[in-house]
Formats: C-alpha cells, sequence, structure tokens
C-alpha cells in the first residue's frame, strides 16, 4: 500500500520535471501538430520503436490495414524517441497535443504514475468488448492493470501490449566455434566460458554503464537466488525489501568481481544501450546479455552466425508484457485508437511481428515459420509456464532508473563497494516508495 507521504513524492518528482527546457521542446513539437482535431478523420500516433524493429514494422502495417478497413482516415504517425516521451509524457498528457494513442512504459514508475494522476483513459470495457484479455497471459497481464494508487497487477486497464519481452544471453556462434567454447548450458559453464574468452585477449560481456545494460546484469544475477516472493516484494510492495539479503549481496558482489576479472571492461563505464548492441553486431564482443527488443535488428544485420539462451540455473529473468499501447485521457478519437489496437492483436499483425523477431501475443504458432524466431517464442513460453517474468529493477519509483545506473557506474569504475552500492540502492529505493 502506497501512502500519501509517497504520492506526495511522486507528485514532487513529476513537478520537478517540468522544466522550462522540456515546456520549450513541447512547445515547438506542438506547434508541428496544429490541425489534426476529432473530427474522426485523423489517428494521431506516437510510438519510439526504430523503423527495423519487429514493432515498427508490424505496426507500419497495422496502420495500411487500418486505413484500408477506415476509408478517408488518416494516420498521422509520429515517431518520438523513448526519454523524450519519458520526459514530457505528463505535462503532454495534459495539454491540448496529446495524441490518441501512444506507445508509453509499462510499470508503477511510467504508465502506473500517468494513471495515479488520472491522464490515462480507462480501457477496462474496451478490453471486455474485444477480448484483449483473452489473449493476454497472467504475466503479461500485469503491467496492464494498476490500481488507484498506480500499482501494477490489479484494478483498471491502462494499457494494452501487443507483444511481450525478455532478457536472454545472446552469443556469437562463431566466436565460440573459434575459441572451442561450446554452448553453455550451465552458469559454470558460462563463466568457465568467460574465462577461457579473457585468457584469450577478449573481453567477453557487451556493456553499457551509462544505460540499462550493466545494472541489468546485476538484477538478473539477484533473481538467480531469488523467488517469486522476493520480486513482488521489491517491485509489488508486498513486504519490504532486504537490499543486504542473500540474493543482492550476491549481485552486487559477483558483478564487481566479473569488472575485476575482466568479464566486463571498465571502458563501458560511459557506454550507452546502442554502443553495447553495436559491440556485439561488430564481432567484438562475443556475449550480450539484454532484451528481445534487439532480436529483429541482429537478425537483419549480424554478419555471423548467432544464437540465444535463457540465463542458465536460474528461473527467473526480467520481462513483461511489451510497452503498452495507452489512450490519453484527453485523446480526440478514442474510437479509432480502441480500433487500432484491436488490428494489432490479430493474428494477420501478430503473425508478422513473430516472423519478424518479436515475441506476439497471440500469434498462430504454426504461422512462424522461421527458426530463429521460433525458438524465441518457445523460450519465451517456457517462461510464462514457470511465471519466471520478474520486471525490470527500475520499476519500483520515479527517478529509480537514474540511480541505478549512477550506481552501478560505480561498481564498475571501483570508487564503490558492494556494500555501498547496496546502501545507496536501499536509500533511494526507500524515498521513493513506502513499503508496508
Amino acid at each position: 500500500m502506497l501512502t500519501a507521504r509517497r504520492r506526495r513524492r511522486v507528485m514532487a518528482a513529476a513537478a520537478a520535471a517540468v522544466s522550462t527546457t522540456l515546456m520549450l521542446a513541447l512547445a515547438s513539437c506542438g506547434d508541428s501538430d496544429s490541425g489534426s482535431g476529432d473530427d474522426g478523420k485523423t489517428l494521431k500516433l506516437w510510438h519510439y520503436e526504430s523503423p527495423d524493429s519487429a514493432m515498427a514494422v508490424a505496426w507500419n502495417a497495422a496502420i495500411k490495414e487500418f486505413e484500408r478497413t477506415h476509408p478517408g482516415v488518416e494516420v498521422k504517425f509520429e515517431e518520438k524517441g523513448f526519454e523524450q516521451i519519458q520526459k514530457t509524457a505528463p505535462m503532454v498528457l495534459n495539454s491540448n497535443d496529446a495524441p490518441d494513442l501512444m506507445e508509453y512504459n509499462k510499470g508503477n514508475a511510467t504508465a502506473g504514475h500517468l494513471s495515479q494522476q488520472g491522464l490515462l483513459t480507462d480501457l477496462s470495457a474496451e478490453v471486455t468488448k474485444h477480448g484483449w484479455d483473452k489473449k493476454l497471459s497472467a504475466g503479461v497481464r500485469t503491467t496492464s492493470q494498476y490500481d488507484a494508487k498506480g500499482v501494477m497487477g490489479s484494478g483498471k486497464w491502462f494499457g494494452i501490449p501487443n507483444y511481450a519481452e525478455y532478457t536472454m544471453v545472446f552469443y556469437n556462434k562463431d566466436l565460440f566455434k573459434k575459441y572451442g567454447i561450446a554452448e553453455p548450458k550451465t552458469f559454470g559453464e558460462l563463466t568457465a566460458a568467460m574465462d577461457t574468452f579473457v585468457d584469450k585477449g577478449v573481453t567477453p560481456l557487451a556493456n553499457a554503464g551509462a544505460e540499462y545494460v550493466a545494472h541489468q546484469y546485476l538484477y538478473q544475477l539477484a533473481l538467480s537466488k531469488a523467488d517469486r516472493a522476493w520480486v513482488d516484494s521489491y517491485q509489488l510492495y508486498k513486504g519490504k525489501p532486504d537490499f543486504h539479503d542473500a540474493a543482492w549481496t550476491y549481485a552486487a558482489e559477483t558483478f564487481a568481481d566479473w569488472v575485476k576479472k575482466g568479464y566486463i571492461s571498465k571502458k563501458t563505464t560511459s557506454a550507452k544501450a546502442e554502443d553495447a548492441g553495436v559491440s556485439f553486431m561488430q564481432g567484438k564482443s562475443p556475449i550480450l546479455f539484454s532484451g528481445s527488443w534487439w532480436f529483429g535488428r541482429f537478425a537483419a544485420e549480424n554478419k555471423f552466425d548467432w544464437g540465444t539462451f535463457l540465463w542458465p540455473n536460474s528461473n527467473l529473468t526480467l520481462g513483461s508484457g511489451g510497452n503498452l499501447w495507452v489512450v490519453p485521457k484527453g485523446a480526440k478519437n478514442k474510437e479509432l485508437a480502441y480500433d487500432f489496437i484491436d488490428i494489432t492483436m490479430s493474428k494477420k499483425i501478430q503473425n508478422l511481428l513473430g516472423n519478424k523477431g518479436g515475441v506476439p501475443v497471440a500469434a498462430d504458432p504454426a504461422a512462424i515459420t522461421d527458426p530463429r524466431s521460433k525458438g524465441l517464442i518457445a523460450n519465451f513460453n517456457t517462461l510464462s509456464e514457470r511465471d519466471g517474468l520478474a520486471f525490470y529493477p527500475d520499476w519500483p519509483a520515479p527517478g529509480f532508473y537514474d540511480v541505478l545506473v549512477s550506481e552501478t557506474q560505480k561498481l564498475i569504475t571501483g570508487s564503490a563497494k558492494p556494500d555501498a552500492y547496496l546502501d545507496a540502492v536501499k536509500a533511494a529505493y526507500d524515498k521513493g516508495v513506502q513499503a508496508p
């Protein structure tokens, strides 16, 4: 349960985010949007997927299908940046420039925060009408519903994901073969493989200290020693997390040890996620632990043989339903938005998404013909069956992402020890979240 104290903190954080710089940026965006209205002839759509991603390919096909089935209606699509939407959403949705439909990040600190502020449309009636809930597994559905305090997992429907996502180990089969290393089946074999690469002068792990990649390595290490109750305590406030328990301590100490052993380069302290992905795509790093959002791009751009496997000896991994389609409270053409969501949930679009390297929520398995995509979906089904999706470490509180980035960077540089790291993370968590 979240207290009035946390609500005040959340509101203060949101207010602080609305800086003069952002106002000017939004004003310039708003000027370009003038002219769209509520005449039922325009669907104003925003998302931030890269053009070559599986999601963007599928959604472009959905736009064509929508315009075919809605003669005279134009989809006015605008590609936004993830950070742009993340930082400006509260103010955009409170303005006349709100789109009819937009992609937004899921979780308590994002979609839950906006729903609590009354900025999103309650989609519960549409969910029942279209049967979207029947197409979503329990783990995927968690991030679609939020209670009155903005906590995910129950309450009204404020978003619909038409894909899912999870993290996995991407590995360069050619480099593994070059150095005589078999695909790791256990955690011990994974660390032995990394030792071999280090001995050969190769830094095994692609990493990005300046963005999410580094702290997702650390969270996965914690998850390998955790269970569902641990996740619920941390993510859903069903208890008070102990940041010096066995799981967190193991994660911080192991991550720091990996830097010392050369599995992770200190030079990646200021690297971005794009740098990590490119390092893997260029064949410089033999291993990248990251999300299925890279899959389609790797399939299109990698010039070497590659594969994936789930993090060994762990029942849990990072993952959830994908980012949400949300309908702003002030959207002018809500019925058109609902129709578009329904098209993205159709078998035609779901099957396309699956064959382009996405993780569809309602595809026909027989229609997925790409071998790697079949493996991607099979591994996701394995996770779903064992309730293995453990969300993302930055979700519990607004602003927590930046704390995890900066504190994990200190572990990479060695300027903070594991105990100090865990103390700092605990302090930020307690400040942002009032657990029962």
